[in-house]
């Protein structure tokens, strides 16, 4: 008989901070921009030259603490975490392992059961990031950008509570929408700004004690870790099954060939040779700071989500997937502020807006259009102003270029047409030529109103009002 295995995953999270400038020098953190043009003698790890310490980066890292339920450590200070790599310019990184801004916290996962569960987290440091290197297989060459040298970063530890890839993407989800509602990141996985490393390991079932794991490092997109998860524990299952030893070791996940592959020997806190920081002092946080940022901290989704059913009576599956992006929320409120029904606002997002988003491969948080514009639309839909289909179709260029729904309707006269002499002509025109369809109509077949109604908008190209145009056919169809 063979034996049941368990897995047992924690997460090493990685979240770059929303700063316009590094954790220590005044170089811009925006995204891209020509190789090395974003250092300077600082994070490009000159010799002389200091860092300083930026106090947004604290209060980021104390604001996401205090979302996720840690203790804020009063008296927190930073270590050096030596290691020799190309696109480490100092050959050690500034980054927090005695005395870490946060601990002992937890959040609140939802299982797809509807189970809920608690995982743990472990600490919360504040860290630099590195450098990156470009590496040219044709000229095989490899070259050093420094412009994410000095980035801010915090470094989430969970405690190994995860068991399978479905809890480890609601922690995820729920790691970055704190950050998202805090505005301490963006959290954009495509672009590097969150990072999970995921240690993890097999055991047999009912075994307290924990098996030999491996980290997979660098996982950027939630269908990748998905997938390495379940490709590292079979392929540790095989190897324990074969009575061949799980070695300790980092290892990198090729997400088009669906296999992972050692990367070097997995290193102990005892190799990086930490000690403190000589040029940075400790930072005390008074009862003062640590109070404004308290007072700071925005309602975050789970009190959103309730209001959001209390307040405006949204079914609670419409009030997750509302709250579930920071954007896509704002986006709700600022519409309804205008005066536009919940429960349509809710639908159009849902449904068309999350379409699109879909379709174009989006991130929620880069959808650009205005609460104004939505606003217009859902009035106009109501008033009859447009039908159905043509709202759908104004909204594909309200999202795509945020246009003036009201303007562009007129100026391209898609206006509903709801002169009744021009209905009637429409709609007799549709009887007269279809006597088969309306004989089927008078028999009982009552569906094949969708038919005619479909005639009559040709007929108007689709500017008609069908729920007029409904009410016609129903009127007159008797006379013929």
């Amino acid at each position: 008989m063979s034996k049941e295995y368990e897995t047992v995953i924690g997460l090493e999270v990685h979240v770059e901070l929303a700063t316009k400038t590094k954790i220590f020098c005044g170089c811009s953190t925006a995204f891209g921009g020509a190789p090395n043009t974003h250092s300077c003698p600082v994070c490009s790890g000159m010799p002389g030259s200091l860092p300083v310490l930026n106090k947004q980066v604290v209060e980021y890292a104390m604001a996401v603490g205090l979302a996720a339920n840690c203790e804020i450590n009063r008296n927190c200070k930073f270590d050096r975490k030596n290691y020799f790599y190309p696109d480490n310019p100092q050959n050690y990184q500034i980054s927090q392992l005695y005395e870490p801004i946060c601990r002992n916290g937890w959040i609140e996962i939802e299982k797809k059961d509807g189970e809920k569960k608690k995982i743990r987290i472990h600490e919360i440091h504040m860290e630099e990031d590195a450098g990156k290197l470009v590496h040219d297989t044709w000229s095989d060459t490899s070259y050093v950008d420094f412009n994410r040298s000095g980035v801010p970063l915090i470094e989430i530890v969970s405690e190994p509570d995860m068991r399978d890839a479905d809890e480890v993407i609601a922690y995820l989800e729920q790691l970055r929408m704190i950050a998202q509602y805090i505005g301490a990141s963006d959290c954009k996985l495509q672009e590097g700004s969150m990072r999970a490393d995921v240690n993890l390991s097999v055991r047999e079932k009912g075994s307290e004690s924990l098996g030999t794991r491996t980290e997979t490092k660098n996982l950027s997109s939630f269908r990748a870790i998905s997938h390495m998860i379940d490709g590292e524990r079979a392929r540790q299952i095989d190897l324990l099954e074969s009575g061949q030893p799980v070695v300790q070791e980092t290892r990198h996940w090729n997400e088009d060939k669906e296999t992972s592959y050692a990367m070097r020997s997995k290193e102990n806190a005892q190799d990086y040779r930490y000690f403190p920081d000589p040029d940075l002092p400790p930072v005390h946080i008074s009862d003062e700071w640590l109070q404004r940022v308290k007072d700071s901290l925005p309602e975050l989704q789970p009190q959103k989500r309730q209001r959001y059913i209390d307040a405006y009576g949204l079914p609670a599956y419409d009030a997750s997937i509302l709250t579930g992006s920071k954007r896509l929320a704002d986006l709700f409120e600022e519409t309804v502020a205008l005066g536009a029904n919940p429960k349509k606002v809710s639908n159009w997002l849902m449904v068309e807006t999350l379409r699109l988003v879909k379709e174009k491969s989006m991130d929620p948080q880069d959808i650009r259009f205005s609460a104004k514009h939505l606003a217009d639309l859902i009035q106009m839909a109501e008033d009859g102003t447009v039908n159905n289909q043509v709202a759908k179709d104004v909204f594909e260029k309200i999202f795509t270029d945020d246009i003036d729904p009201v303007q562009y309707v007129k100026e391209n006269g898609l206006a509903s047409v709801n002169d009744a002499g021009a209905l009637e002509e429409a709609v007799r025109k549709a009887l007269q030529n279809n006597p088969n369809v309306v004989q089927q109509y008078k028999e009982g077949k009552t569906k094949v109103i969708g038919f005619l109604v479909g005639q009559v908008m040709k007929e108007m190209k689709g500017k008609a009002n069908p729920a007029k145009v409904n009410e016609l056919i129903g009127k007159l169809i008797q006379e013929y």
